[in-house]
């Protein structure tokens, strides 16, 4: 559609709200209204409108309208790892609630890293979102965040509890299920395989493994208890040390998805067989765990809703940013199904 007497535009050049204004025959506060939905547009202005913006492809410049209007209508979401699927279905969860909140979500990846965390830190308050969902790996971002006055969830774990919300999970109660699952079963050496103790989340998976021995009126060993590393082969190395020893456990509980993995895989090289030989727990019912025989019992935690729990606190605090912070945690479940048996006997 080109209004008579107008060049049409150059392939370089970016349509503007002048030309759809133009295109359309109205002025530009009409179009503003009709796009944004803000003020009044008669029904058929706005059709003309919405038509001529479609034809000439003009996309509204975000960064100017939130300039304009000081109120930003993105956020961001800093995740440790999307090559692990918790991560990846926290972010898909985080991503449809945005969307339905009309938020734009800025995805960053940060592998870990304490620096490139912070890159991308700086970066999100260089775009002036609105807040941030982060799982952190130290108190250090939501600090540097919450210093330039962007709202903070921290998500899945906290190092900033009290000072900026946060949507965790029953780690605790979680363990605790899983231990006393493999307890009740009749086991007495059960190893724990986790990744650090430092973390909330860590910690609490922990202390829940602790629990559920003590109550089952065993004492924990603290050489059952492996530190594997961050990823399957570190998982997967550790598990094949201890398991190939005389006094090898008779049941693990793997304390999330990555170090069960690894632990699977050691088992099953070793010629070891599940449950026969060693019954395996683990905290994340990742996808594998139902696809793989016998299947592997797991602590299922809604991490989608994970994600969208966190976008709609953090949507509160923008609207109340004085309000006291909040922690919220979500319920877990065990899901029983074919990697726990009794032990093997003696």
């Amino acid at each position: 559609m080109t209004t008579e007497g107008r060049a049409p535009l150059g392939r370089s050049r970016r349509p503007t709200i002048k030309d759809v204004a133009e295109a359309a025959g109205v002025s530009r506060s009409t179009v503003s209204r009709a796009l944004t939905g803000r003020g009044y547009a008669a029904g058929e202005v706005r059709e003309r409108v919405l038509r001529a913006a479609a034809e000439l492809g003009y996309v509204p410049d975000a960064m100017a309208r939130t300039l304009k209007q000081q109120v930003s209508r993105s956020v961001g979401v800093l995740v440790s790892d999307l090559r692990n699927p918790f991560y990846a279905e926290l972010a898909a969860g985080a991503s449809r609630e945005a969307r339905e909140r009309g938020y734009t979500m800025v995805l960053a990846d940060t592998s870990l890293s304490a620096e490139a965390e912070s890159e991308a830190a700086e970066a999100l308050v260089a775009l002036r979102v609105a807040g941030v969902i982060v799982t952190p790996n130290s108190s250090a971002v939501s600090t540097y965040l919450s210093s330039h006055g962007i709202p903070v969830v921290e998500v899945d774990r906290q190092f900033a509890a009290g000072s900026t919300d946060g949507v965790v999970v029953g780690n605790r109660v979680g363990a605790r299920l899983a231990t006393s699952h493999l307890v009740g079963l009749g086991h007495r050496r059960i190893a724990l395989f986790i990744d650090e103790t430092d973390w909330t989340t860590g910690y609490e998976r922990h202390q829940g493994y602790l629990e559920a021995l003590a109550a089952g009126g065993l004492t924990a060993d603290p050489g059952l208890v492996v530190s594997s590393g961050w990823d399957v082969a570190d998982s997967r190395r550790r598990a094949l040390d201890m398991l190939r020893g005389p006094d090898r456990p008779t049941a693990v509980f793997a304390a999330n998805n990555v170090l069960a993995e690894g632990v699977w895989r050691a088992i099953g090289e070793l010629g070891l067989g599940v449950p026969g030989d060693i019954s395996l727990v683990a905290f994340d019912d990742a996808p594998w765990m139902s696809m793989v025989s016998p299947g592997v019992s797991a602590v299922a935690q809604d991490t989608f809703n994970l994600g969208a729990t966190a976008v709609r606190r953090l949507h509160e605090r923008i609207a109340l940013p004085e309000a006291d912070s909040v922690t919220t945690v979500l319920n877990v479940r065990l899901v029983e199904r074919e990697s726990t048996a009794h032990p093997p006997a003696l």
